[in-house]
């Protein structure tokens, strides 16, 4: 059997990949063709090049495969990333923005950041990287323009707060966001359940409306997925 690709009947720029052995895969399409990021395998297939999206590696790509009803980032948006790594997912985020969109990818950790420029970002335009503290935005303030949505995926207590300190200062109005919430960065004496509800009320005490969250497992233990879409204090 022939590798065969087919866009997600839902979301734009990400596709379903049925492979040799009839198993499904999700994928986004290579901006950047044969070039890969961690390995993944690249898919030749009516002239165009997908990158298999593993969600053992990605937590966005387990919440898709878990379920997720609502992806906001989209073709063409500005996207701020905090806790961008190495880039692995930021990657396919890019993939997904595509030439006319733009990646911010704020790291803390000065070896991730450079694996992140010289394996990823020196090949994608439409990738910054910006060594940084996501706790202080402040601090790179000038190197962020307005952005469609946030993704948040750092490990550190208080990651509602992070994600809404960043909004603030960076998201458009009616913007989205999406929190992977790693419930033993947060608090490990806590059930993952009592650090999720406590990481959604502070999104809400932020005026976030909460749209979904989708745990992870098995593909991340005590880790869920949330999407939520600011709101104006006048609409509550």
């Amino acid at each position: 059997m022939a590798v065969r690709v087919k866009p997600h009947r839902k979301f734009q720029q990400i596709y379903w990949v049925t492979l040799e052995n009839k198993s499904e895969r999700l994928a986004t399409k290579n901006l950047v063709p044969r070039i890969n990021v961690y390995g993944e395998r690249l898919i030749k297939f009516k002239s165009e090049e997908y990158r298999v999206w593993d969600p053992f590696r990605s937590k966005f790509a387990a919440a898709i495969l878990n379920g997720l009803e609502t992806v906001p980032i989209q073709l063409d948006h500005k996207v701020l990333y905090l806790g961008a790594a190495s880039g692995t997912t930021a990657s396919h985020v890019s993939d997904i923005v595509r030439e006319k969109g733009h990646v911010y990818c704020v790291e803390f950790a000065p070896r991730a950041i450079r694996d992140l420029v010289n394996n990823v970002c020196k090949f994608r335009y439409n990738m910054s990287p910006i060594l940084a503290d996501a706790r202080l935005p402040e601090r790179y303030s000038t190197l962020v323009e307005k952005v469609d949505g946030i993704y948040c995926d750092v490990a550190q207590p208080e990651q509602a707060k992070v994600l809404a300190d960043n909004a603030d200062l960076f998201l458009k109005a009616e913007g989205w966001v999406m929190l992977a919430v790693k419930a033993r960065s947060i608090d490990v004496t806590k059930e993952p359940s009592k650090v999720y509800k406590q990481e959604i009320e502070s999104l809400k005490d932020r005026n976030f409306h909460i749209s979904e969250v989708v745990h992870l497992e098995p593909y991340d233990k005590a880790h869920a997925m949330v999407v939520a879409q600011h709101v104006s204090s006048q609409i509550g």
